[in-house]
């Protein structure tokens, strides 16, 4: 940890992931209780040396360090004191004249959780907000389910195979998967003899019995009740948004599914196309109409992850999907056993479920190593969105997915990129899109934004760093706007009176260029080819910018502009209209270097030309909605 990372960690005073202890001569037995929680939860952060008071910190120091710290050690190596041994990776920093023991708290495997106290399970805590909490019985009962060596679905049940199965189930499954590529026929199998070449019964002491994962993918209701005495998945439309949908609006469509995962599949996609849009389009290299809903594939994959990983052994709770005018949240009792870095990372990932997971991708459903996630990612990006929001709450045991129609690149964003006077790459732009949005972004969260790996994420970062666009907050991990662009926010919050307002709102035009800060070579200083000193960076585009930006999609002198708008006043004109569509980087001079030169002619820049893709993409889909016709 940097002295840089330090003062970030002491900034931020308590919350999930960092908790703060005075210890001045002795280990306080509370830091116990957060061992506990960090370990439980998602690991964190013990700094010994801090007195809180009211909500306020003081840094006090540790004024016996070695014997703090020997202490502290030595008690989580102790087997009557901790269930098991935590190895903390613990650093000393001096603050002024103060000394600071830091502890980085790893998160524990699902194997030894739950961690626990003086040998007694009740003593097991969970990180909830600031705060360490102790576990429910129910979270105790879930912490020990995941820890089993076999996993809930592979356990067998005392069922009769003649009687536990849905027949028209398990013929749809087989005609799916014989009709597959590669896959070879067992038309000659008995269906008894088919899930058991899927390795979905289990023979126990000379007897051939269902696993739950058959009797969950395939049981009849009757069956299935009785190992899952709620419903499998929720499902709710609304039409407002989320957050007036929540303040108290019933849902207007309701679809609740208690049947075996396959039929439970085929509602589910009957569900979503009652709500999907389905615009009309030609295949230009078939001529065959393509009315594939755009987002199908961000929500199959959603679809099919809630199925297959949700815990089966958790009946207080079911997974539910609630679908909202601007957003889906998809909600799992359950949570990820992979940790929030590596969800998006490519390869196989343990998995609560794996014969139900190992079901569902011999199909053709799940096709991908782990969550899909890559998947949902990848069409939600296509689509223009901001990137899907992920809370895997290892506390609570739950996962949420939300998938919110909110236009990452919009207008105003890149009306204010193109202020900026730098040259974005599309992934470059996105993710610079996001950290305006959030005012910081995490390597995580790049990844995100981009579908990059690990290494070609921080260089990205590191390039938007070296055109001072971002600074270093957690060298490889964390990245905050740079100075100059902080102090704009906080200019304009200031000017709106509105300091609480979220980021996205304020990158608008109405932010000043600052082209001196920014350090690219790629800038050419277009300000002083400006007829007057009081042109500002646009804030929207009215028609007649739209009007110059369709016309200057060639270089165009300014009497032929003047010309075709209708336009007699040459001053006014120019001063109104096209010299804040130059001063924003969307219109750009051929000869900038002589502005008065009688060849000058004017051309959108790669923003402009952005631009005008965008409203183009927008008028053909909207008169497509109206003619239902290309």
């Amino acid at each position: 940890m940097t002295q840089d990372e330090l003062i970030e960690l002491l900034n931020a005073h308590e919350w999930r992931d960092v908790e703060f202890k005075e210890a001045q001569r002795e280990v306080p037995r509370s830091a116990y209780e957060t061992v506990s929680a960090f370990a439980n939860t998602e690991g964190g952060h013990l700094v010994f040396g801090v007195r809180k008071n009211g909500q306020d910190f003081e840094m006090v120091g540790v004024l016996d360090v070695d014997k703090v710290q020997n202490d502290f050690l030595t008690t989580l190596r102790q087997p009557d004191k901790l269930s098991v041994i935590v190895n903390v990776r613990e650093e000393l920093y001096k603050q002024g004249e103060s000394d600071l023991l830091v502890f980085y708290v790893p998160e524990a495997h699902r194997s030894e959780k739950p961690v626990f106290l003086n040998r007694d399970i009740r003593r097991s805590y969970v990180r909830s907000g600031g705060c360490d909490v102790r576990c429910s019985d129910n979270e105790r009962n879930r912490f020990l389910m995941d820890a089993a060596a076999e996993r809930y679905d592979g356990q067998p049940v005392d069922l009769d195979l003649n009687t536990a199965f849905d027949p028209e189930s398990i013929n749809w499954y087989r005609a799916v998967y014989e009709g597959r590529p590669g896959n070879r026929s067992h038309a000659t199998l008995s269906d008894t003899d088919f899930l058991k070449e899927m390795g979905l019964l289990v023979e126990q002491h000379g007897q051939i019995s269902p696993s739950r994962a058959a009797i969950f993918l395939f049981g009849s209701n009757a069956t299935l009740r009785q190992l899952l005495p709620r419903p499998v998945v929720d499902c709710q439309r609304f039409s407002l948004p989320r957050d007036r949908a929540d303040a108290g609006e019933r849902w207007i469509d309701r679809l609740v599914l208690d049947e075996n995962l396959i039929r439970s599949w085929q509602s589910l996609i009957d569900w979503y196309q009652r709500f999907a849009e389905r615009p009309f389009r030609v295949d230009p290299a078939s001529l065959q109409r393509d009315d594939a809903p755009p987002d199908y594939r961000a929500f199959r994959e959603s679809m099919v992850n809630l199925l297959i990983h949700q815990d089966y052994s958790d009946h207080s709770r079911k997974a539910e999907i609630r679908h909202y005018t601007d957003q889906t949240v998809f909600w799992n009792p359950g949570d990820a056993f992979a940790t929030d870095t590596d969800l998006l990372e490519p390869g196989e990932k343990e998995v609560r479920n794996p014969r139900i997971v190992t079901a569902f991708r011999r199909i053709g459903l799940s096709e991908n190593a782990g969550w899909g996630l890559r998947d949902v990612f990848r069409n939600w990006q296509q689509l223009g969105h901001v990137p899907p929001t992920i809370t895997n709450n290892k506390g609570r045991k739950c996962f949420e997915l939300v998938l919110k129609k909110e236009e990452l690149l919009s207008e105003h964003q890149v009306l204010f990129q193109a202020s900026l006077g730098v040259q974005l790459t599309d992934e470059q732009a996105r993710v610079f899109a996001f950290a305006c949005r959030e005012k910081a972004i995490t390597l995580p969260q790049i990844k995100a934004v981009t579908g990059l790996a690990g290494p070609d994420a921080v260089e990205l970062a590191d390039t938007l760093v070296t055109k001072v666009l971002f600074r270093t907050v957690e060298d490889g991990r964390k990245y905050a706007l740079a100075e100059h662009l902080e102090e704009r926010f906080r200019r304009t919050d200031q000017a709106t009176d509105q300091p609480d307002a979220q980021a996205g709102d304020l990158i608008t035009a109405q932010v000043q260029p600052e082209k001196p800060d920014l350090s690219t070579a790629q800038v050419e200083d277009q300000a002083g080819d400006l007829s007057t000193g009081q042109v500002h960076t646009l804030t929207e585009l009215s028609e007649t910018h739209w009007k110059i930006i369709e016309l200057c999609d060639v270089p165009r002198r300014l009497v032929e502009i003047l010309e075709a708008l209708g336009v007699t006043n040459r001053g006014y004109f120019k001063e109104h209209h096209l010299d804040p569509l130059i001063q924003s980087g969307i219109v750009a001079m051929t000869n900038p270097k002589n502005p008065r030169a009688s060849n000058q002619k004017y051309v959108i820049t790669e923003a402009g030309a952005q631009l005008k893709a965008r409203r183009m993409s927008e008028e053909t889909d909207r008169s497509e909605d109206e003619n239902g016709e290309v």
